[in-house]
């Protein structure tokens, strides 16, 4: 069975406090679809409490249990509903991921005096002013959990620099003096080390055993299966190895972690890789571009060139493909959405070829409201075919025509995808394995294929469309499960 993982959350959801509820209902049917991975939203307290999606980080050890930010539950639900949540994904046979932000803090409690300097927003190591005093937001004593299980509070000294100046009501990035940001991170706007908020200092050894110490409290006390890391082009590259380690001694013994890293460079993201000991995979941003020009340019995008110079091309080991996100959805901060009418070719292409651990979107699983956006048409029998047929040996077949891209997965269940960029195309293919089989469009169940003796076919999909075929065998199991 192939790994498929479900980012199971988007910006808009409902911020009743009903979500970890919804995901109790949705698990028998992620099952059966054939997703081995769940990736749920940040469980922890944000510093606008129940609107808060979960990376305005605030308390950490807070996951929907103490009166915080003016609530009680997080905007998902209260700890109690987290843990029935993680508990009937695992019933249910499917890996639960947790959203780790760790690279600042938002919401203090109180403000401290400190010198600082402010930064150009272009390039943070140009200071803009010289030494000055600023009162910032920076001191965390978490009163509403009044010590429960950790004593930690956090101060400046914890910091490397922050972005609101209360004494004088600017929002300069502001470097605190004797303090540095970290080399090991993305090279953009000079260092990217500060994003938002109170940037959490990983040079200091007290930080990371405090790290440390909440993300071994944090993997037991959820059982998580894995990590997906929030914005590590701003973490120091070094401090993941170990940390992952370490956690992978507790818990479920979490071995798998995907970072965010966003680049539309592949260098940058083969870079990070190697700079952090290849301990974990980062998503193909690169090829969510991709398929987002080829989305806006189908009838003159070359087709065939939409896996190269991605990572999932250069290092499949350490690749997880995506189509879209929370950030990319239309009115976010990195809207880059991939067009509708393309989504159904999108998710065919990472999901039914070779992509070892993609990821499918929430808002396309089950639509954006907000957005007025509709599930995507055939993703559901994408990820069972994908679960239930998808063989190891990938074929491709194209051909001189660079609006066309076909394939084979050879296997027990062979799978023929042809999915065209403009007009109605056809692929006419000579596979002796097939022969005598015939074939279903599971995008158009009324077209059959049969395929000859010698193993002749021909393949077709509408203009902009896209077909995928199984054996008639495999097409009558799918509706079996999906149907009933």
């Amino acid at each position: 069975m192939k790994e498929t993982f479900l980012q199971d959350f988007e910006w808009y959801l409902p911020n009743d406090g009903s979500f970890w509820d919804t995901v109790c209902d949705q698990a028998e049917d992620l099952a059966r679809l054939g997703f081995t991975h769940v990736w749920l939203p940040p469980a922890y307290k944000g510093q606008a409490g129940s609107d808060d999606v979960g990376y305005g980080v605030y308390d950490l050890f807070d996951l929907g249990e103490f009166d915080q930010k003016g609530t009680v539950e997080t905007k998902y639900g209260s700890v109690e509903e987290y843990l029935a949540a993680i508990k009937k994904l695992h019933d249910n046979g499917l890996k639960v991921i947790g959203d780790i932000v760790l690279n600042h803090r938002m919401g203090a409690d109180g403000t401290e005096t400190v010198n600082a300097t402010s930064c150009d927003p272009g390039n943070r190591l140009q200071s803009t002013s010289g030494e000055h005093e600023a009162d910032v937001w920076t001191k965390f004593t978490f009163p509403g959990r009044a010590g429960a299980y950790d004593d930690f509070e956090w101060s400046a000294d914890d910091f490397t620099g922050t972005d609101r100046d209360e004494r004088t009501g600017s929002n300069d990035i502001l470097s605190f003096s004797g303090k540095h940001w970290n080399e090991n991170v993305s090279k953009e706007s000079g260092n990217f080390d500060f994003i938002m908020g109170d940037d959490v200092d990983f040079d200091k050894p007290e930080v990371v055993e405090q790290l440390t110490k909440w993300g071994l409290w944090y993997t037991e006390k959820a059982g998580l299966d894995g990590f997906r890391i929030d914005a590590v082009k701003s973490i120091d590259s070094t401090f993941f190895g170990p940390w992952l380690k370490k956690m992978s001694e507790v818990g479920n013994h979490p071995l798998f972690a995907v970072g965010e890293f966003w680049s539309g460079n592949s260098q940058d993201l083969a870079d990070y890789i190697e700079s952090s000991g290849c301990c974990m995979r980062l998503f193909d941003v690169p090829l969510h571009f991709k398929l987002q020009q080829a989305s806006q340019q189908s009838a003159d995008y070359d087709m065939h060139q939409l896996f190269d110079g991605t990572i999932t091309s250069w290092e499949p080991d350490f690749s997880c493909a995506f189509v879209d996100n929370h950030d990319t959805q239309p009115g976010q901060a990195l809207e880059s959405w991939v067009d509708d009418g393309f989504k159904t070719r999108a998710y065919a292409s990472i999901l039914l070829r070779d992509a070892q651990a993609p990821f499918v979107f929430y808002g396309d699983l089950w639509g954006i409201p907000h957005d007025g956006k509709q599930p995507v048409p055939f993703l559901r029998e994408i990820v069972w075919v994908r679960a239930n047929l998808l063989g190891d040996e990938l074929v491709d077949m194209n051909d001189a025509d660079h609006q066309k891209m076909t394939w084979l997965m050879r296997g027990d269940h062979p799978v023929f995808v042809v999915w065209s960029g403009a007009d109605w195309k056809q692929k006419d293919v000579v596979e002796p394995a097939l022969a005598g089989r015939t074939f279903v469009d599971v995008t158009d169940p009324s077209h059959l294929v049969p395929v000859g003796e010698g193993g002749e076919a021909s393949f077709t999909c509408g203009p902009s469309g896209c077909g995928i075929y199984v054996t008639a065998e495999d097409y009558d199991a799918l509706k079996t499960d999906l149907y009933g």
